[in-house]
């Protein structure tokens, strides 16, 4: 039985404190912390945990806690990586581990270090139907990569001083659709990027938040294939994630998610329920599977699914992209590392 302290129990850390209590039977959340108390003890209280804190060292302190789900602000992802490690905790982190390399690389020095395993959660790689595709992929039988296609758009743009603090799109939004273009191609590492983009939703996301809304990445692989990614920060129709890989020998495909499949047929039209409305919807049995990887590769004594180096390349992906779309020109990678 694995005991894991929980750290963070805002969003996110509410739907891994629930897999952990209540869907993972080889594990126990004996602990959450949260700089804002209150939430920590809310939870704690639907999920019957004993230990709360303010501060997440006191879950590093003790010593029955063999890991950490760190779901904190990512501004604080890596030093809390970096103190885990040193307490000789196991740690799944969500994304990013930061946005500076210095930061990340210090992080992951500090976990081979301390001999500890790491797991970003990056959850699309843990969706049933992106893992379905993907071991289409690798099994061969489509051929080699030509292109990969990813449609990513968000139901509403978030709050401006999220994105202030997140970093921006690339960071916060097109991370997800850079690691994915990596879990499609795994034998061939991006090695350009180029992008462009807009403020096509609300002007004042570049006025105040200094970012864009809208945006294009092209990516080149080391193999001559190439991915395109689309983002937008709003969707008038819900949350829209498409996937289409084609290859010398076929083609396979990821639509979108919706409440229920039935097709109703008129003589005016044909109609369908929309997408699910967002990430929590969309993606809820991807965080589950993803947190049980995490629990199997400790207990078993395994790799981590994804790693420190799987955290790297989006940030330096994201960091490319926003060279490239101030300097109107591809970016090879080599600038960035």
């Amino acid at each position: 039985m694995l005991n894991i302290g929980l750290i963070g129990a805002g969003r996110i850390g509410k739907i891994h404190g629930e897999s952990i209590a209540n869907r993972n039977p080889n594990a126990t959340l004996a602990a959450i912390s949260d700089v804002y108390l209150p939430a920590a003890e809310e939870l704690a209280a639907k999920l019957h945990v004993a230990n709360v804190y303010t501060d997440y060292r006191e879950i590093l302190a003790d010593p029955s806690i063999d890991a950490v789900a760190i779901c904190s602000s990512s501004d604080v992802h890596a030093e809390q990586i970096i103190a885990a490690a040193e307490a000789g905790k196991h740690i799944f982190c969500e994304k990013p581990i930061a946005i500076d390399l210095a930061k990340i690389d210090e992080a992951l020095a500090a976990v081979e270090k301390a001999g500890v395993k790491l797991f970003i959660a990056f959850q699309r790689r843990f969706d049933p139907t992106f893992a379905a595709a993907q071991s289409q992929v690798v099994s061969g039988k489509l051929g080699d990569p030509r292109l990969v296609i990813i449609t990513a758009r968000d139901p509403a743009p978030p709050p401006i001083d999220y994105i202030k603090k997140s970093g921006g799109l690339f960071f916060d939004m097109t991370v997800h659709d850079f690691d994915l273009a990596r879990f499609f191609v795994p034998d061939s590492e991006i090695v350009e990027v180029y992008a462009t983009g807009g403020n096509l939703v609300d002007e004042k996301i570049g006025t105040e938040g200094g970012d864009i809304d809208t945006a294009m990445v092209m990516l080149k692989y080391a193999n001559g294939a190439s991915a395109v990614i689309n983002n937008c920060r709003e969707s008038a129709y819900g949350y829209d994630q498409r996937l289409e890989w084609f290859g010398s020998g076929g083609q396979v495909q990821v639509n979108n998610h919706h409440p229920d499949y039935a097709v109703v047929s008129t003589a005016e039209n044909i109609q369908r329920s929309l997408p699910y409305h967002f990430f929590l919807e969309r993606y809820i049995d991807a965080y589950v599977n993803e947190m049980q990887s995490f629990i199997e590769c400790v207990d078993n004594d395994t790799a981590p699914a994804t790693n420190g180096i799987d955290g790297r390349w989006p940030v330096v992906l994201a960091m490319a992209a926003t060279k490239s779309l101030k300097e109107n020109r591809p970016v090879k990678i080599s600038e960035i590392t």
